[in-house]
């Protein structure tokens, strides 16, 4: 399904994005995972089988030189690259009142300001030639029904309408879509009370979790030809939760 796909996913060594590289591997892509964990990227690359057709980048996508960096290295040894999944995020869980200002320019710089550098380096890429390609920004039911850690919340929100700006910026050329997860079973749920998941999942009108998979094959149905005529779309998987 994604045969002749270049992709870029970040926030690739763990979690989520680590099974949208899996998939996207599966599919029949190439992909260019990036993290700011260097260790946990060489043990990803190491344990899989299609080493040749995945490669590694270690960044920090808040660093606006750090992402120009690792542009001029797509523009070197991959300029052929056409997809992007903006994944890169951290979640503190805490309460606003609690937010210190170096915490809050923390989850701003990596769940907003990384999508925006990553976003607006990869358009002025493929649109300088008129070349097709697609995004995909990781959200979260976050952004569609508010989060008890305000911070986070915002930043998801955020990303719903960088999404839609960016399918208006960059068409007709690059399809740029958002997925919004309910709460999936990676390391990142690991600082949320079972009080607080239990408090969102029971309101699932489907009983099978969620997990870092399933959101995966929603990623890779974003960047095929199966999705074409999707940009600007918002795909929530959260089980029918957040119906009324």
């Amino acid at each position: 399904m994604l045969k002749n796909r270049k992709i870029i996913v970040t926030g690739a060594a763990s979690g989520i994005g680590k099974e949208i590289v899996k998939q996207c591997l599966y599919e029949g892509a190439s992909v260019i995972a990036c993290d700011i964990n260097e260790e946990s990227l060489y043990d990803f690359k190491r344990s899989m089988d299609d080493r040749n057709v995945l490669h590694t980048y270690q960044l920090d996508v808040s660093k606006y030189e750090e992402v120009a960096n690792f542009f001029e290295y797509v523009e070197t040894e991959h300029s052929n690259v056409n997809g992007l999944v903006n994944n890169a995020g951290i979640y503190l869980a805490k309460n606003i009142v609690d937010y210190q200002v170096d915490e809050i320019d923390k989850v701003l710089n990596i769940n907003v300001k990384g999508f925006i550098y990553f976003s607006q380096m990869f358009g002025k890429k493929l649109l300088q030639t008129q070349r097709e390609g697609v995004v995909v920004n990781m959200s979260s039911v976050s952004g569609l029904e508010g989060s008890s850690d305000a911070v986070y919340g915002l930043s998801k929100a955020g990303i719903l309408g960088l999404t839609k700006s960016c399918a208006m910026n960059f068409s007709p050329y690059i399809r740029v879509n958002a997925v919004a997860p309910t709460m999936v079973n990676t390391p990142m749920m690991g600082s949320i009370p079972d009080w607080r998941k239990e408090e969102y999942l029971k309101h699932g009108l489907i009983n099978t979790p969620v997990m870092p998979e399933d959101v995966a094959d929603t990623v890779v149905f974003l960047l095929s030809d199966k999705s074409k005529h999707y940009t600007g779309a918002t795909f929530d998987i959260n089980n029918g939760g957040y119906l009324r």
